[in-house]
């Protein structure tokens, strides 16, 4: 009996350290990465479908992961995108949808576009907003971006503990929890002419051809170069996979890929199409929770912020107009519609709007004397859009593939996902489907009210609220109070940010808590759309 007592106990005790292990597992928040390829639409991948070439980094995390199906961006652009991504707003709303606003290159003030009388600047986003990143570090994680900052205003330094080309969570603390973003160029719309007499890895004449491009060498030819480019994009995806193997993380990593919009290519990036709007996305989640699976909700970029604080066990701020798909504060709806904007692009303005369901998607057009086409430099640049300009001179493009390229479009278009994916014929005006028309039209014109749509204003208009006497508003001093508990530090808006760090140190944290007394420190206030404050400076006395 002594000797089945003794086992008992050894079972009783093994028992609740497997429990205990397992509930400090729980705790610990995840590890998050994102997989970011600029420029790509799911068409070209294997995981949906696509067998012209073969990406085993990417299908392997496909296996692993889930797929999503209607994942798409507010914005066919690069930086009104990517400011949906760190903040969980509408670019519409924040007065980031025009591309761009600020411009990294140019100081403030400074025209980007020759051609526009509009300066570099960062918009003054509503109260409250701010870079999601912020909240992840007062939770104790480690941000770490690579290198991509173009946001269309001016990053703030509460949002990374590095931004650099050399990023990578071995740089962290101990075993501090971290979220790493890893944004992959080699893939942009560039690349296409960039890249254009490097080695192929597939034939030209094995690519498949969407019906809205004409089938010729050159069209071919892009094709076949971001096929190539996709390969390389596997290549350097792979070695980041076996980076979290190595250190032992991948299987306990949340781990998003997906491309910032839709593809390089024209009626692709800069178009409300799903060939501009739908992208890739695929979700590893901690030990391949539901591997291989496909999932068919609306997702938008809008999105992704709330569900990474969720994951990380942190409630989404109420001002985010996105909400958490997964975590500890999953929304309990799902969404039933998606909406996009098109607004300016580099010189050229045109405004649309567009709705989407899982069915349907319906396309306004505030400008029908503008071409779809629209004259931009940028993209001129490559083969295929010149040789779609020489074509639709000569008329030699077929109806489906002058429709982009025509000098006018139609003030509404309404298309059928699901038996026209390729969105190739409008139905808009068909009196069988008006009842759909006056739905989404409907639909849309509330979301426009409902989310403060900035569109309808003039830019010019924006600007000088914003920036009074062409400046952007400064942030006042930081004060100070001696409190029981340390140094206070009072902001000069109840919505802004304080930064601060010790003399010596490179990094700007976060401010939580009073700072202790006895240690000397240097802090700022900061917002988006503002210049920060001068820099308080507390020495100990």
């Amino acid at each position: 009996m002594r000797l089945s007592f003794i086992l008992i106990a050894i079972l009783l005790v093994s028992c609740t350290a497997e429990k205990n292990k397992e509930k400090d597992e729980v705790k610990k928040p995840p590890n998050i990465v994102w997989l970011v390829a600029e420029d790509q639409s799911p068409d070209w991948f294997p995981m949906y479908g696509d067998t012209t070439i073969s990406l085993p980094n990417l299908e392997s995390l496909a296996s692993d992961g889930v797929k999503f199906t209607n994942a798409v961006a507010p914005v066919p652009v690069c930086a009104p995108a990517r400011s949906a991504l760190i903040t969980g707003m509408y670019p519409s709303t924040l007065g980031t949808h025009n591309m761009r606003t600020h411009a990294p290159w140019r100081g403030v003030g400074e025209r980007p576009y020759p051609n526009l009388e509009i300066p570099s600047y960062s918009p003054i986003v509503p109260e409250g907003v701010k870079m999601f990143t912020e909240y992840l570090r007062k939770k104790g994680y480690y941000t770490a971006n690579g290198p991509k900052e173009d946001y269309n205003f001016e990053k703030t330094d509460a949002a990374w503990d590095e931004s650099s080309a050399n990023t990578h969570w071995r740089k962290r603390k101990g075993d501090q929890p971290f979220f790493t973003v890893f944004n992959y160029s080699v893939c942009h719309e560039s690349q296409i002419w960039k890249r254009g007499k490097d080695s192929l890895f597939v034939n030209p004449k094995d690519v498949p051809v969407p019906p809205y491009f004409p089938d010729t060498d050159s069209v071919r030819h892009d094709l076949a170069v971001n096929y190539s480019n996709l390969r390389r994009l596997d290549n350097q995806i792979g070695e980041v996979i076996a980076d979290l193997k190595e250190d032992g993380l991948y299987e306990n990593t949340i781990i998003f890929f997906y491309g910032d919009h839709g593809g390089p290519f024209p009626r692709h990036k800069r178009a409300l199409y799903d060939s501009g709007v739908l992208v890739p996305l695929v979700i590893k989640f901690p030990k391949n929770k539901n591997a291989g699976t496909s999932d068919d909700r609306l997702i938008s970029f809008i999105d992704y912020a709330p569900t990474v604080l969720s994951l990380a066990g942190i409630e989404p701020p109420k001002v985010m107009q996105g909400k958490a798909q997964f975590g500890d504060f999953v929304a309990k709806e799902k969404a039933k519609y998606t909406f996009h904007t098109s607004d300016r692009f580099d010189g050229v303005y045109d405004r649309l709007r567009a709705v989407r369901s899982e069915r349907y998607k319906y396309i306004k057009s505030y400008n029908v004397k503008l071409s779809h086409a629209l004259p931009v430099a940028y993209r001129e640049q490559m083969p295929m859009m010149r040789e779609l300009r020489r074509m639709f001179k000569e008329g030699t493009l077929n109806k489906q593939q002058a429709f982009w390229l025509n000098s006018s479009k139609p003030a509404e278009e309404l298309y059928d996902l699901k038996s026209d994916p390729y969105e190739l014929h409008n139905l808009a005006l068909l009196p069988e489907l008006k009842d759909t028309l006056v739905l989404f039209r409907n639909v849309l014109d509330k979301w426009i009210i409902d989310s403060h749509d900035l569109g309808e204003y003039p830019e010019k208009q924006l600007i000088d609220k914003w920036l009074p006497k062409g400046k952007q508003p400064v942030l006042k001093h930081l004060q100070i109070e001696k409190t029981s508990e340390g140094i206070a530090i009072i902001p000069p808006k109840k919505d802004a940010t304080i930064v601060w760090k010790q003399p010596n140190d490179s990094i700007w944290k976060v401010y939580d808590n009073p700072l202790s007394k006895d240690i000397p420190f240097v802090a700022k206030a900061e917002r988006i759309g503002y210049t920060d404050s001068d820099v308080l400076e507390y020495s100990v006395e």
